[in-house]
């Protein structure tokens, strides 16, 4: 006979459970959380905007824009997105193989090797998303807009832009 409540207490059920296995292997970073809003005839619909990075340090990442009724809604949307996302970034010495500039919208960024020992030198969205890729050697600069979203979608080109195995 079948027990009802065999499956209490260990994740059973349509997918719960899964989830949790998803947050381990990746470390994720709340860019911006924004209140916008809809204006319809019959007054403003208000909604959350999560910008969200996520990576595993160790050379993969993503980032994703999603929109909730509420907070935690918008964050487990962009967390969906941005693993669908995910590129790999090619290291060479332990940091980027060659110097890449990138724009997207008026957000320009800049990103060079730098040897071992000086880190990650950039700042903002740059920061962010190569802290979660896990470069450890890195000197970036935010030239264009300071957007978050735009220069963390910069950043996220500009890495895909690189080429293992070349010099430039």
């Amino acid at each position: 006979m079948f027990n009802r409540g065999q499956n209490q207490g260990r994740g059973g059920g349509r997918g719960r459970g899964r989830a949790f296995e998803k947050e381990k292997e990746f470390e994720q970073k709340i860019l911006e959380i924004a209140r916008v809003t809809r204006v319809t005839s019959g007054g403003k619909r208000m909604k959350f905007r999560a910008c969200l990075i996520i990576g595993d340090k160790k050379g993969r990442v993503g980032c994703a824009v999603a929109k909730g009724v509420d907070v935690t809604q918008a964050v487990a949307k962009a967390a969906i997105k941005a693993e669908k996302n995910l590129i790999t970034v090619p290291l060479r010495n332990e940091t980027i193989p060659h110097e890449v500039r990138e724009k997207f919208g008026a957000a320009v960024v800049l990103l060079k090797p730098a040897p071992k020992g000086t880190g990650i030198k950039a700042g903002g969205a740059t920061r962010s998303v190569l802290e979660l890729a896990g470069v450890p050697n890195v000197v970036g600069k935010i030239l264009g807009s300071k957007n978050k979203i735009n220069n963390s979608r910069a950043t996220i080109n500009a890495l895909l832009k690189l080429r293992p195995g070349s010099r430039k």
